[in-house]
C-alpha cells in the first residue's frame, strides 16, 4: 500500500495562490503611507509608528491564528480575519491626517495580515510533502510577494491618472475582499486535500521551547534580520526616491519582478541544492543590494539594478529559510515552528520601521542604509557560521569513524611488523 499523498490539484492550489495575491495587496499598500501621511503633513516617524502599531497586534494574531485553525480551519480563519484587511485598507483612505485612528487601523491590519500570513504556509505544509514544501513555499510567496509589489504600483498608476493616492486603498480593500470571498469557498476542497487532517496547528510554550532549542531556531532569526531589511527599505522607499529625484515605482517594479520570477522560475532549482550554502550566497546579495542602494544608484538603470538584485536575493533567501524551519524543526511541531517563523518576520518587518522613521528623520537616509548593512551582514554571517560549524562537525565524525575503525582491528596494515 502507497504512502506517497496524492498530489495537490493544481486548480485548487491556484486559486489558492490567486486568493493570496488578492489579500496581500492590502499590506502592499501600506508602503505608500509615508506618502500619503507625508502629503498630509507628517513624517517618516509617523508612517513608522502607524506601520510598527501592526507589530503589536500580530503578536496576538499569531498567537491565536493555530487555536483559530485547529477550531474553525484555516482558510475560514483567514477569510474572517482578512475582513480586517478590508476595513482597515478603507481606514487609511478614509482617515484625515494623521492621529490615533491611523493607529487604530494599523492594529486592525496587523491582526489581519498576521493571521494569513501565519496560516497560509501551514496550509501548504499540509498539502504537499515534506520533499516539495520548498517549492511550494516559494510558489505562495511569489503569489504573496505579486500582491505587495502590486500595492505601491497601484499609488503610481493612481497618480499618473490623476487620481490621489487613496485610490490604491480603496482598489486594495476590493481586492482583499475578493480574496476573502475565495478563501471562505476553497475551506472545504482544502481540508479534503490535507494529507495530515489530525495536524495540530495552536502553539504551546512546550513547543516553541522544543522549536526554539532545535536547529530550527536558526532560520528563524534570519526571516527576522530579513524583515527588517525589507521593511525598512520598502516602507520608505517613497523617501528614498525622492532625495534622488527618481521615481519610487521602479523599486517596487524591478523587486516585485526579480522576486516573483525567481520564485517561480528558478526557486525549484534552488531549493534542491544545498539550503546553508544557498542561503550563504543570497544572504549576501542582499548585503550587495543594500550597498548598491548607499554608493552605486545614480541614476534610474542603476535604481532598478539594484531592485532587482534586493528582489533575488531576498526572494529566495525567504524561501530557501522557510522550507529550513519546517525541516529542521523537531517532529510533530512544523506548524508551530511555521508560526515562530512569522512572528519573528512580522517583528521585523512591522517593528523595524518605527526606528527606521526615527532613523531617517534625526539622522538621513545614509543612516538608515548604513544600519540595515549592518543587519544584513549578521543575517549573512549566520549562515557562514553554519557552514563552517557543519565542516567542523564532520571534519570530527571522520576523524572518530578513521579512529574506530584503527583501534577495532579493521586495520589493513594492523598486525604488520617491519621485521623482513
Amino acid at each position: 500500500m502507497s504512502t506517497v499523498p496524492p498530489q495537490v490539484s493544481s486548480k485548487l492550489f491556484g486559486l489558492f495562490c490567486l486568493a493570496s495575491y488578492l489579500l496581500s495587496l492590502s499590506y502592499g499598500a501600506t508602503f505608500l503611507l509615508s506618502l500619503l501621511i507625508g502629503s498630509q503633513g507628517g513624517n517618516e516617524h509617523d508612517a513608522g509608528s502607524v506601520i510598527s502599531a501592526a507589530m503589536l497586534s500580530t503578536f496576538a494574531a499569531v498567537i491565536v491564528s493555530g487555536h483559530l485553525s485547529d477550531r474553525l480551519g484555516a482558510a475560514r480563519s483567514i477569510a474572517l480575519f482578512g475582513l480586517l484587511l478590508v476595513v482597515a485598507s478603507l481606514g487609511f483612505a478614509l482617515t484625515p491626517g494623521f492621529g490615533n485612528l491611523l493607529l487604530f487601523f494599523g492594529l486592525l491590519l496587523g491582526l489581519g495580515w498576521g493571521v494569513f500570513y501565519a496560516l497560509g504556509p501551514i496550509i501548504v505544509a499540509s498539502l504537499v510533502t515534506p520533499s516539495q514544501r520548498a517549492k511550494y513555499f516559494a510558489l505562495l510567496s511569489g503569489s504573496m510577494m505579486t500582491g505587495i509589489g502590486s500595492g505601491p504600483l497601484l499609488g503610481r498608476a493612481a497618480s499618473a491618472l490623476g487620481y490621489p493616492v487613496t485610490a490604491a486603498f480603496y482598489l486594495a480593500a476590493l481586492a482583499s475582499l475578493v480574496g476573502v470571498v475565495l478563501f471562505w469557498r476553497l475551506d472545504s476542497h482544502l481540508k479534503k486535500a490535507h494529507t495530515n487532517p489530525t495536524a495540530v496547528s495552536r502553539i504551546s510554550w512546550g513547543a516553541a521551547q522544543q522549536v526554539l532549542s532545535s536547529k530550527a531556531l536558526f532560520p528563524i532569526i534570519m526571516v527576522g534580520l530579513g524583515g527588517c531589511v525589507f521593511g525598512g527599505l520598502s516602507s520608505f522607499q517613497t523617501s528614498y526616491a525622492a532625495t534622488r529625484a527618481l521615481d519610487y515605482s521602479l523599486f517596487f517594479f524591478g523587486f516585485m519582478g526579480a522576486a516573483i520570477s525567481s520564485r517561480m522560475l528558478i526557486a525549484g532549482f534552488v531549493v534542491k541544492r544545498d539550503p546553508l550554502r544557498a542561503s550563504c550566497l543570497l544572504s549576501g546579495l542582499m548585503m550587495g543590494s543594500i550597498l548598491m542602494f548607499g554608493f552605486v544608484v545614480d541614476s534610474s538603470f542603476t535604481y532598478l539594478l539594484a531592485a532587482v538584485v534586493l528582489g533575488v536575493g531576498y526572494g529566495l533567501t525567504y524561501s530557501v529559510i522557510n522550507g529550513l524551519a519546517a525541516n529542521e524543526a523537531p517532529t510533530g511541531t512544523t506548524a508551530q515552528a511555521l508560526l515562530l517563523f512569522s512572528l519573528s518576520y512580522f517583528i521585523g518587518v512591522f517593528g523595524f520601521p518605527l526606528l527606521a522613521g526615527k532613523i531617517i528623520v534625526e539622522h538621513g537616509m545614509a543612516r538608515l542604509l548604513f544600519t540595515l548593512l549592518l543587519i544584513a551582514a549578521l543575517n549573512w554571517l549566520i549562515t557562514v557560521g553554519r557552514l563552517l560549524w557543519r565542516r567542523v562537525t564532520r571534519a570530527k565524525a571522520l576523524q572518530q569513524a578513521w579512529t574506530v575503525r584503527h583501534s577495532s582491528g579493521t586495520n589493513p596494515d594492523r598486525g604488520r611488523t617491519n621485521i623482513r
